[in-house]
């Protein structure tokens, strides 16, 4: 476990329902009574440190929905290929919830104009904490690769899975009382924390949300960014990741915290930077790139990825799941009933690949495709090539994925889309000009690569047949047949 858990005597006073502490605001407000002690609690984070956490957090901690997190890794398969990639969504999204409230009270502190509220702070940080609820086994394994396979047509998100987990959460464990008992003001309060999660709302439009009027409109930037994605989730993730996979993070998000201010544009509010700060921010955006090159789009990490999709999706009919009302769910079933979902984390793993000599047998050729990734004989990496059009690739004896590259908005640079303020003047946001950019940095910020997975040695001919039928040059078969010692 990546936290040591301290019920410490981190003792703050409360007069008139106002306290702070050094993370920031944390407060409530408890009728009748005009002076409250107040128990943080702490827990250590190797990459923030000491973490205080407001007592309604450590109540959300404290359930079976959010403690499902500590059984689910962060990065999916590329723990089978990075040894230190072992952490899990729970740590990561208590991270996320302490950095909101950092960015928050750093805004409230700077700019009392704001008029941000301890309530605002405390639902942006419940919005951090419970953001990743709605993950299911190997985290984007299971919503990406598994669900649209074992349930082609179905329009499932893990984000939409965590609004559902959020009010199952709410309900199960009787948390509407404690959370007004603690300041906040349902069901506005709520719907505020939901949105900040997740919404399909289209920014253009009117202001489309409810939980908060659009004077306060820079709130939803802070956990999930739609304008540019610069948010706490990628700043703890990006530090959190690399971290654990042992590579560099040249993205500094404290200088963010400290450089942040909320500029109007247009009658909106925006977070903006420093313009001194540009460097910084495409180092964010570049981070996010290497991560995937070398870690979440590791073609090892897919192969054993396909792996676990592939077998899952042969267990699908035998995993057997208990739900609400007693009834009875399957992997991919499990999606529709939050009761079951809770107990659906990583552990499915082991229970296909220890399953029963006389299991169904599509159940042991599960456990057998596990089993080769225990023993490390993977499916085999063929290569890798660039299509103009990769959706006209189609080889009916290969597995074949399409792996997107870019910086987060597909082709665009998302520095276009950040709004700067300089020294001179910190009330006036202005985008950077194109004659500002640098001529060495990229002028493409995407591209999209062609991965060929063979399952069997014996699809070897086929597949050297088709590329010499497609058109691939003598050297690139000559290479495969290295590869595979041919």
């Amino acid at each position: 476990n990546c936290f040591d858990f301290h019920p410490e005597e981190n003792t703050t006073v409360k007069n008139n329902g106002n306290m702070r502490t050094g993370v920031g605001l944390l407060f409530w407000v408890i009728t009748g009574l005009d002076f409250v002690v107040c128990v943080l609690q702490v827990f250590n984070d190797p990459i923030h440190g000491h973490i205080e956490l407001h007592p309604l957090l450590v109540k959300i901690i404290d359930t079976p929905q959010f403690q499902r997190l500590r059984s689910i890794k962060q990065l999916g398969g590329a723990y089978f290929v990075y040894p230190g990639a072992s952490h899990n969504r729970f740590e990561h999204s208590i991270g996320v919830a302490h950095l909101a409230g950092q960015l928050g009270q750093a805004l409230k502190t700077k700019q009392p104009g704001l008029n941000i509220t301890d309530r605002d702070i405390l639902c942006v940080q419940i919005a951090g904490l419970c953001h990743d609820l709605g993950h299911g086994p190997f985290s984007h394994l299971f919503d990406a690769m598994f669900i649209p396979r074992a349930r082609p047509g179905t329009e499932w998100r893990h984000e939409t899975a965590s609004l559902d987990m959020f009010d199952h959460l709410v309900e199960s464990n009787g948390l509407q009382d404690v959370m007004e008992q603690y300041g906040l003001i349902l069901p506005e309060d709520r719907t505020f924390i939901k949105e900040m999660i997740h919404t399909d709302n289209n920014n253009d439009q009117e202001w489309p949300y409810e939980g908060r009027t659009e004077d306060k409109s820079f709130l939803y930037e802070i956990v999930s960014n739609k304008e540019n994605g610069i948010d706490v989730d990628k700043f703890d993730y990006f530090a959190r990741d690399c971290y654990h996979l042992g590579l560099p993070n040249n993205f500094d998000h404290c200088r963010f915290l400290t450089f942040a201010r909320v500029c109007e544009v247009n009658g909106r509010r925006y977070i903006c930077v420093r313009d001194k700060e540009e460097d910084n921010m495409t180092e964010m955006f570049h981070t996010r790139l290497c991560l995937h090159r070398r870690a979440y789009q590791h073609k090892v990490t897919k192969i054993i990825e396909t792996m676990i999709t592939d077998a899952f999706l042969k267990a699908d009919r035998h995993i057997w799941i208990e739900g609400s009302g007693g009834n009875m769910f399957t992997l991919s079933t499990a999606i529709g009933d939050m009761e079951a979902y809770t107990k659906l984390t990583d552990a499915v793993f082991e229970q296909i690949l220890n399953c029963a000599f006389n299991a169904p047998q599509e159940l042991r050729d599960a456990r057998n495709i596990l089993r080769r990734i225990i023993n490390r004989d993977l499916y085999r990496f063929l290569g890798e090539t660039r299509f103009e059009d990769p959706t006209e690739v189609y080889v009916v004896f290969l597995q074949f994925s399409t792996i997107n590259m870019d910086y987060g908005m597909n082709d665009e640079d998302p520095i276009n889309h950040l709004y700067f303020y300089s020294e001179h003047d910190t009330t006036h946001a202005f985008r950077r000009r194109p004659w500002q950019v640098s001529r060495i940095r990229p002028t493409h910020f995407s591209e999209q690569l062609v991965r060929f997975v063979c399952r069997r040695y014996a699809d070897m001919d086929n597949f050297k047949q088709w590329c010499r039928a497609n058109g691939f040059p003598e050297y690139q078969v000559i290479y495969i047949n290295k590869l595979l010692n041919i």
